[in-house]
């Protein structure tokens, strides 16, 4: 297991200039505004963010704000490249840790990323089922949300161990997402979040 762990990470690593390349490319192209683009296992997704989509993102950001500051690192769709092959993540939502550094490009380590929200579209919800739920763990993020507003439930991922969460919960909209004695420590309100 850590040999296959060390070497997704290595790959990640290796592949980091064909990533470049690729989102270079992607940022000459006529991508249609409010597209989200990302690279998950070398496949190029795109996907319309919805109304819905963005006040999940707005309501779980308010809340981490409230909770770290207005001055907190947290990023919404902002590229940051992580373990395995061509993986250049968009997350819909990541904080980012208190006195991280971004490397020369501006970019942030997925090594910094505490807590990562990530809200389903019909077309690329797989992947935040699947890999990206893997590579979060490869990656060692404390604490993976997803929200699913087609099934009106969150799923909670902790405890990363190998390529997996040791700790998986569902949780429906409306009730509270319990993330004390996390990195993050707090009470995520889900009352308000609208769904399909």
């Amino acid at each position: 297991m850590t040999v296959e762990l060390t070497e997704r990470i290595e790959m990640a690593e290796s592949g980091k200039a064909r990533l470049d390349d690729m989102f270079e490319l992607l940022e000459r192209m006529p991508v249609p505004e409010g597209y989200k683009v990302e690279i998950v296992e070398g496949v190029i997704h795109m996907s319309p963010q919805r109304r819905t989509h963005w006040k999940i993102i707005r309501r779980v950001m308010q809340q981490l704000e409230d909770r770290f500051g207005r001055d907190a690192d947290i990023d919404v769709d902002v590229r940051i490249d992580f373990p395995g092959y061509l993986n250049g993540f968009c997350p819909d939502l990541a904080k980012i840790a208190e006195g991280a550094v971004p490397d020369e490009r501006g970019n942030m380590s997925y090594r910094d990323v505490e807590f990562v929200l990530e809200v389903i579209s019909r077309g690329t919800g797989r992947n935040d089922y699947g890999p990206k739920r893997d590579t979060y763990a490869v990656a060692g993020v404390p604490v993976y949300l997803i929200a699913d507003p087609y099934q009106r439930q969150c799923h909670v991922f902790t405890e990363p161990k190998g390529d997996e969460y040791r700790s998986q919960r569902t949780v429906d909209f409306g009730e509270p997402i319990d993330l004390t004695g996390t990195v993050v420590d707090l009470v995520i309100s889900t009352e308000h979040f609208p769904h399909d």
